[in-house]
């Protein structure tokens, strides 16, 4: 069996391009596995990164202790801010929310997942851009 290297690399471009820490391509009956190395911190995933910076809103890398209510992905998929574009967002920074309002809709696989929020609070960082790819168990909001 040869292994096709230019598969292997264009798998691993798309781990750094779309901030995946994993993917799999197959095939026929060749299957390949591509995945990447990460350090967990309070069962979320994030790249080493030694520069304290903020977090900015196209930023898929946390650099800065989060403090207050996380609410995390529970899936993988494509974070939206709206119900569909144009529309007016779930939440915005400053807004009291209650326990099992939507905050975002996470798609995967052609299905909408609305994400629920886990506790009443006001919504002090929204940490995922629109539109942005997000991992299983990344922070997507943080409550007061």
């Amino acid at each position: 069996m040869k292994i096709n290297k230019k598969i292997i690399k264009e798998l691993s471009d798309y781990l750094e391009e779309f901030n995946l820490s994993e993917i799999e391509y197959t095939e026929k009956d060749t299957k390949i596995k591509v995945s990447k190395n990460n350090i967990s911190v309070n069962n979320n995933s994030f790249p080493i990164n030694n520069n304290q910076k903020t977090l900015s809103e196209n930023s898929n890398k946390i650099t800065k202790k989060l403090s207050g209510i996380e609410i995390t992905s529970p899936i993988i998929g494509t974070a939206y801010h709206a119900p569909e574009p144009g529309a007016k967002k779930f939440i915005e920074i400053g807004k009291k929310i209650k326990k099992g309002d939507t905050i975002m809709i996470v798609e995967a696989m052609k299905t909408m997942n609305h994400v629920p929020s886990i506790s009443d609070g006001v919504v002090k960082e929204i940490c995922v851009a629109d539109g942005q790819p997000i991992e299983f168990g990344q922070t997507l909001v943080v409550l007061e």
